[in-house]
């Protein structure tokens, strides 16, 4: 190498004889390494996204305004308000591997069937009235339930009563979207069916405490149960607090209580790639700040208090949102009992052994 090729700084001299080469590479659509490493291997993870909160208080007026002016019906399907990113281009991705959405449904309407690879769920921060049929099996939705509609599932909702629903869905859009896996297909133009149950079928065969049916012994990919009662989470919650109290340790950390939503037929995650938890936070409590990577979407489901995410600071209050990005520092911490349902992405990033975590001064 002579001295006028000797690279500066990891890059060669410009010249013109290095000018002509990237006209080449352009023509061709190759792109040099050399100059894009620190774009493609950072040091840690550089994510796009950003830490964003959205308030209930403003969203919610926004769905009724919606639901004054957008009809739900074939074509548009859904009356859901999708959560952009401020980092992520204009698209309704609240993550690169996430999307969340506030839904609405009026008085007496019914959101036609229809069904998709992705995998879904919704999750009621507060009201009822609204069944939602996966494969014709009414779900009753009510607040506190968390409820799925796995990939390739039929699903439709009807609104049986007189007044509106909103709640949250999530889905993995963004990840199918990327890997173009995503297949859709329209389903009935009404639901299969209007019964009104309170326990629907996959609820009466698997939601027995510790039994499980010898009609389903093989493991499903997704969790067969369609909705995971609030009475049910807020019972565990409250029963780890009890024996933390009572000398017998059983709470995520000090103050802290916790559940994962599970398959029944695995033990592990309720879907291929969307974990979902609730946690509770004492009065007081404040977590220690962390690091994951992969992403995760949190919304209050009762009390105050407020995120830290990266440098900044945020007020909390019933049903604000808020996303936390890969590899950016969090903690949580609770003004009142703080009740915080979360979902994020770690199947996939367990299943692709990218997981990694930092706590306390490690993830400084």
């Amino acid at each position: 190498m002579n001295e006028n090729s000797a690279p500066h700084g990891g890059q060669p001299d410009d010249t013109p004889e290095l000018r002509g080469l990237y006209a080449g590479f352009e023509q061709l659509s190759v792109m040099p390494l050399w100059t894009q490493i620190g774009d493609l291997m950072p040091h840690h993870p550089k994510p796009r996204a950003v830490p964003h909160v959205w308030r209930w208080s403003e969203l919610y007026p926004l769905a009724q305004k919606a639901g004054e002016l957008v009809p739900v019906g074939r074509g548009g399907e859904r009356r859901a308000l999708g959560l952009g990113n401020p980092g992520l281009g204009g698209n309704a991705h609240i993550s690169p591997t996430l999307w969340a959405a506030i839904q609405y449904l009026g008085p007496r309407e019914t959101a036609p069937e229809h069904r998709h690879s992705q995998n879904a769920f919704r999750f009621v921060v507060e009201g009822e009235g609204v069944w939602t049929v996966v494969n014709g099996d009414p779900v009753r939705m009510s607040r506190g339930d968390f409820l799925l509609t796995p990939g390739w599932n039929f699903h439709g909702h009807h609104n049986a009563s007189d007044h509106p629903m909103a709640w949250i869905d999530g889905l993995d859009i963004p990840f199918s979207f990327q890997n173009d896996v995503g297949f859709f297909e329209f389903g009935a133009d009404r639901v299969t069916d209007y019964a009104t149950p309170d326990l629907s079928r996959s609820e009466r065969l698997w939601c027995h405490p510790g039994l499980r049916p010898l009609s389903g012994l093989s493991n499903t990919v997704s969790s067969p149960i369609g909705a995971y009662r609030w009475v049910h989470t807020d019972r565990a919650l409250n029963d780890q607090l009890l024996l933390e109290e009572e000398g017998h340790p059983a709470t995520l950390a000090e103050g802290h209580a916790a559940i994962r939503y599970v398959n029944p037929t695995t033990g592990g995650d309720v879907m291929p790639t969307i974990r979902a938890e609730f946690h509770r936070l004492r009065i007081g409590t404040k977590t220690q700040k962390r690091r994951e990577v992969g992403s995760s979407v949190f919304q209050v489901f009762e009390g105050r208090g407020e995120a830290t995410l990266g440098d900044a600071t945020h007020r909390l209050e019933k049903g604000d949102l808020f996303v936390i990005p890969s590899w950016v520092p969090w903690s949580i911490g609770a003004e009142t009992q703080l009740d915080l349902f979360r979902f994020s992405d770690a199947p996939i990033m367990e299943r692709l052994h990218f997981a990694r975590t930092a706590i306390g001064a490690d993830a400084e």
